[in-house]
């Protein structure tokens, strides 16, 4: 015996292929998957612009390992030349070239400032600066410079004075439209402030 669907009536729905439960739909996405999905994007767009980059920007050709070996080789012509050329022929060595200082700091800088343009006073207080900083990055927003010394007191100790020199000759050395510079002790505590 076969079983036979009854006919379906009015307003309802026929049944489906399946029999009498309809198949679960396929499952979303999660939106962890999506983002994943979204930065591996990004990063394989990454990858490509720099493959990009270097193919074009990268006009040197070899692997690290053979530049040494290149550069390593370039010098021995000159080699074969001297030992084909008599000795007493041998040209004249070139001076080497020193090196150049390294870049003083903005202690050195400023002490080298004040002792060319600043007072007696100023110069024997610039005697007494140990470090400065901030001085080589003002960008006249909210410019802020530290400048400590060997000096001790504080505010109202004994070296009050010597500490506004030091402000007043680093608002000579420098300028900003809104700049603070700060002297400080050898302990820390503000001996003066100015603006520069």
């Amino acid at each position: 015996m076969t079983y036979q669907q009854p006919p379906s009536q009015p307003g309802q729905q026929p049944p489906n292929q399946y029999g009498m439960y309809a198949p679960l739909p396929p499952k979303k996405m999660s939106t962890g998957a999506k983002i994943g999905i979204g930065c591996g994007g990004a990063f394989g767009a990454l990858v490509l612009l720099g493959v990009i980059g270097a193919a074009i920007g990268g006009g040197d050709s070899g692997t690290p390992a053979e530049k040494p070996a290149k550069a390593a080789a370039a010098p021995a012509p000159e080699r074969a030349n001297e030992k084909a050329a008599p000795a007493e022929a041998k040209p004249e060595k070139k001076p080497e070239e020193k090196p150049e200082p390294a870049p003083k700091s903005p202690a050195d800088q400023f002490k080298a400032f004040v002792a060319k343009h600043g007072s007696a006073n100023e110069k024997a207080a610039l005697g007494h600066v140990t470090k400065v900083q901030g001085a080589d990055e003002l960008n006249d927003i909210l410019d802020s410079v530290e400048i400590y010394t060997d000096f001790t007191g504080g505010l109202m100790g004994p070296h009050q004075s010597e500490g506004k020199l030091i402000a007043s000759a680093f608002a000579d050395w420098k300028d900003s439209k809104n700049g603070l510079v700060t002297v400080y002790d050898v302990k820390g505590e503000i001996l003066s402030n100015g603006n520069f």
